[in-house]
């Protein structure tokens, strides 16, 4: 699997091939997608146990974040109006924005 210009100690290639265990609990698990479950199960088996509080820690903080902006994105689809209109309020806005910037300038 690497390139043809890399070398490496057999040590080596046999931990890379250690660490696609993410790879087999997804195949396990019949996904085609390595989700976080699946590199925290790998952590776990491959004894990276040191690891596994800031990873968690990690994902949770990505999981709300995900969460925030799901949040942000549906009360945009619930306001109701149509994409030209909120592009149109969205320029309106713009504008007042400029006028009133340039008044300021000029003061």
């Amino acid at each position: 699997m690497l390139p043809p210009d890399i070398n490496c100690a057999k040590d080596t290639r046999d931990l890379l091939i250690d660490c696609c265990v993410a790879n087999d609990i997804c195949e396990k698990d019949a996904k085609k997608t390595i989700a976080a479950e699946h590199v925290i199960n790998a952590l776990e088996e491959l004894g990276f146990d040191s690891y596994l509080s800031e990873v968690k820690e990690v994902f949770q903080e990505h999981k709300k974040l995900q969460k925030d902006r799901d949040k942000k994105s549906s009360r945009l689809e619930n306001s109701g109006m149509s994409e030209e209109e909120l592009l149109r309020q969205q320029e309106l806005l713009f504008e007042q924005s400029r006028l009133k910037y340039q008044a300021q300038q000029q003061s």
